[in-house]
């Protein structure tokens, strides 16, 4: 195609500005036409849209490409004449289409020269109809780049894409990309816009043709004024219908002229009285829709796909707080067992269960002394009376306060009978020492004393083997009471801080690092999901990590399911349930401080 091929679009006109014999066929270069810029401005019903169709319709004519970004749906017109694809959101089109369609309408319409008009009015999401548009300006400037093969795109209404003031989007971005640096790709572009005033000034005067239909508007008068000249803004206010003022690169002064209608139906006009009347309207190769198609189909699989992943899913975490929530229920249960348990059995054994182990250590190994230093079988001192007093004191309590109490009494009634036939709790005593309490004298360091004892046992004893089996007992309690002690001493703790704080800090200082940290989350933020709890710790936000470390926790008894899938802290009723509730909220709130500056806050912070 030599560069002096033309395509006749205007006559000259008479009035104002003309300058010229009226009649003369008006030409435009169409290599100037396709790989140039190009605006063409005027009031809504002056004919800038028919001045636009007709500069298509020529272009159509000669077998040459282009893309055409129709914003109010009003060039489909152009299918009553020719085979040119309509692409856009809505079943009007011959398909419809999204960005991931963008790469294959930039190919069919530069690698197999198919016009296309890119319909956009059809889109009811803006942002939507401006991603599509900014995807095809990418491939076919990428594209163009390879091909070099002039081709044109026409723009309606660009200022709402390149605005003179305001914020500019991608798009705008992308389309003044084209008119700076298309032409040496053979990619042109015209823009349309009804707003000259509107519209980026550095995209107007860069332009190589302009053409200014009636304008009315001060504001958009002034910019006739300052690009052609004041005398033309005051004529641009009487112009026909169709008549405008032209002025290109190639001719040395500007021309008034008359563009001719154009012939494809015009579904811009506005509608009056008559009847509308839609005509036939070509059809494009299936092969072409085909094409495009499959990318939908693609696409809607895929989406299909991901829909029901992410109702499997759903599904699934659904499930997990079922059985989350039916875990941690199981757990409240065997916690109430365990503590019905420990219940039953200390009122059976006849110990209060308000005392923990080493208190009720203490108890027995200061009876086994009284017996020994007693070994005849005679009275215990005042001292060791006034212990055994209490320790019987907290038995009757616990066993008489009714429900589980009454029968415990009853049933410890039948121990004394079993024990000594006697109803006198003081002969189920004695009866109580002379079997237990016989070898307590073997505890002590001298052999001498320790068979004396010994002696005074054997005589309310079986065999002297069950009075050896005594003394080691005794022993041993007086031995574990002795380690007691002195860590007690040494730290200025009680036995109560041994047995509450020591395991429980033992059992935080076990877990790892970012379970540790998890915990550390639930301490400082309040009740919260696994996942948000893992990745606060460190971890990826992985689903079954995040959950086995919380289980972890949930195991050990320092967190527990508070509902929807969220979990709670609570170390300080693991710090009650592990003394047996015998703790006050002062001394709780102690031993959990404790635990948390020692085996939560010091290891966060290193």
């Amino acid at each position: 195609m030599a560069e002096t091929e033309r395509i006749t679009v205007a006559d000259t006109s008479s009035g104002p500005g003309g300058g010229e014999e009226p009649g003369q066929s008006v030409d435009i270069p169409v290599v100037e036409l396709l790989t140039g810029r190009g605006f063409i401005t005027g009031k809504s019903g002056s004919g800038k849209s028919n001045t636009a169709s007709v500069v298509a319709e020529k272009l159509l004519d000669n077998g040459f490409g282009l893309l055409i970004v129709d914003i109010d749906g009003e060039y489909y017109g152009l299918k009553e004449e020719y085979e040119i694809l309509h692409v856009g959101g809505d079943e009007e089109c011959d398909i419809q289409v999204t960005e991931e369609h963008a790469g294959k309408i930039a190919s069919l319409a530069l690698e197999q020269n198919v016009p296309i008009i890119l319909d956009v009015s059809s889109f009811l999401d803006e942002q939507e109809a401006e991603d599509l548009l900014t995807q095809v300006s990418k491939q076919l400037f990428a594209k163009a780049k390879k091909q070099k093969q002039p081709f044109l795109m026409l723009v309606e209404e660009c200022h709402e894409w390149i605005p003179e003031k305001g914020g500019m989007g991608e798009v705008g971005r992308m389309l003044i990309k084209i008119g700076k640096r298309g032409r040496k790709h053979g990619l042109g572009i015209v823009g349309i816009s009804q707003r000259p005033a509107d519209v980026k000034k550095d995209y107007i005067t860069q332009c190589d043709w302009l053409v200014w239909h009636r304008l009315t508007w001060n504001n958009d008068t002034k910019v006739v004024g300052r690009i052609l000249d004041n005398n033309y803004a005051d004529a641009v206010e009487d112009l026909d219908d169709g008549e405008a003022f032209m002025m290109t690169d190639w001719a040395e002064q500007v021309r008034r002229v008359q563009f001719h209608r154009k012939k494809t139906f015009d579904a811009g006009a506005t509608p009056g009285l008559d009847d509308f009347e839609r005509p036939e309207l070509k059809s494009v190769s299936d092969d072409l829709v085909s094409e495009l198609e499959t990318i939908s189909e693609e696409k809607q699989a895929t989406e299909s796909r991901i829909k029901e992943l992410r109702e499997e899913l759903d599904k699934k975490n659904s499930r997990i707080a079922e059985l989350e929530t039916e875990l941690q229920d199981a757990r409240d249960l065997q916690r109430m067992a365990k503590q019905f348990t420990n219940a039953l059995v200390g009122h059976v054994e006849g110990t209060n269960p308000g005392r923990t182990a080493q208190e009720e250590m203490r108890r027995q190994h200061a009876s086994l002394n009284s017996f020994a230093e007693n070994g005849d079988g005679s009275e215990p001192s005042e001292a060791d009376a006034t212990t055994d007093d209490s320790a019987s004191e907290g038995t009757a309590d616990a066993t008489s306060g009714g429900g589980f109490g009454d029968a415990f009494s009853a049933f410890a009634a039948d121990g004394v009978a079993m024990n000594g036939g006697s109803d006198d709790a003081t002969a189920v005593e004695a009866n109580g020492a002379t079997a237990n309490g016989t070898s307590a004298g073997d505890a002590t360091a001298d052999g001498s004393e320790a068979g004396a004892n010994g002696e005074t046992g054997a005589g309310t004893t079986s065999n002297d083997a069950e009075t050896a089996d005594d003394a080691a007992l005794a022993a041993a309690i007086a031995a574990v009471e002795d380690d007691t002690d002195a860590d007690a001493d040494a730290t200025g703790e009680t036995e109560a801080d041994d047995a509450v704080v020591g395991e429980i800090l033992a059992d935080i200082e076990g877990l790892e690092d970012k379970t540790r940290r998890m915990l550390a989350y639930y301490m400082e933020q309040g009740p919260g999901t696994p996942l948000n709890a893992h990745f606060s710790a460190g971890g990826s936000g992985d689903r079954t990590s995040a959950y086995a470390r919380n289980r972890v926790l949930r195991l050990q008894g320092l967190v527990e399911h508070v509902g929807r899938g969220k979990y709670g802290y609570r170390l300080r009723d693991l710090v009650r349930e592990e003394s047996d509730a015998t703790l006050d909220e002062e001394t709780v709130e102690a031993y959990a401080s404790r635990i948390e500056r020692a085996a939560i806050e010091a290891h966060v912070e290193e």
